[in-house]
C-alpha cells in the first residue's frame, strides 16, 4: 500500500535551518509530482513546494528563496531544505501525492521560536 512517512522535524531557532524528508512506497515514485503542505492549528493547510516527476519546482511565495525542494527517484525519497527559517513557518509538515486519490503522511512538526 501507499506510504509516506515524513522525518526531520524539530525546535529550531529564527534564522536557522531543518531538512524534512519524506520516504514513499507502494507507487511508481519516480513517475508522480510530490507535494509539501504544511498546517497551523485553525488553517487551512498551505501548499509550500511541489516537485514534478522530471524535477521542475514550484513554491508558495512565503517560502520562495528560502526553501529548496528535491528528489532521489533512486531512494524512494523526496526533501524539503528548510533555510532562514522565521516563527511563522511553524507548521506540521505534510509530504503528499496524487494518485488514484490523495494520500499524506502523518506529518513533522516544525516549530520555529526562540
Amino acid at each position: 500500500q501507499v506510504q509516506l512517512v515524513e522525518s526531520g522535524g524539530g525546535l529550531v531557532q529564527p534564522g536557522g535551518s531543518l531538512r524534512l524528508s519524506c520516504a514513499a512506497s507502494g507507487f511508481m515514485f519516480r513517475t508522480y509530482a510530490m507535494t509539501w503542505y504544511r498546517q497551523t492549528p485553525g488553517k487551512e493547510r498551505e501548499r509550500v513546494a511541489v516537485i514534478t516527476s522530471a524535477g521542475g519546482t514550484n513554491y508558495a511565495d512565503s517560502v520562495k528563496g528560502r526553501f529548496i525542494i528535491s528528489r532521489d527517484n533512486d531512494k524512494n525519497m523526496v526533501y524539503l531544505q528548510m533555510n532562514s527559517l522565521k516563527p511563522e513557518d511553524t507548521a506540521v509538515y505534510y509530504c503528499h501525492v496524487i494518485l488514484v486519490g490523495n494520500y499524506w503522511g502523518q506529518g513533522t512538526q516544525v516549530t520555529v521560536s526562540s
